[in-house]
């Protein structure tokens, strides 16, 4: 199982943005499109409570929705996968 994954869309400004932060830290992660698979969106409703997106989840289970570049570089360092 990937340590990040990424729930988002492409017309999603706020996923972009987060995309590129965990592509410019050289973070892996899985993407799952919820523009794809309702099933996604389903899951991704699930795990935040909303339909709020991105939904970025890590490994221990916990989440970020929406999340500010601070807060993810935060969550990203907590876990060890940033410098």
């Amino acid at each position: 199982m990937a340590e990040v994954t990424y729930y988002g869309a492409d017309w999603c400004s706020d996923c972009r943005r987060s995309k590129a932060l965990l592509n410019a830290e050289g973070v892996e992660f899985e993407i799952k499109d919820v523009e794809q698979s309702a099933e996604l969106a389903a899951e991704a409703e699930a795990i935040a409570g909303r339909k709020n997106i991105p939904v970025i989840k890590f490994a221990d289970g916990e989440f970020l929705v929406e999340p500010s570049d601070a807060d993810l570089k935060a969550a990203l360092a907590k876990r060890g996968l940033v410098g």
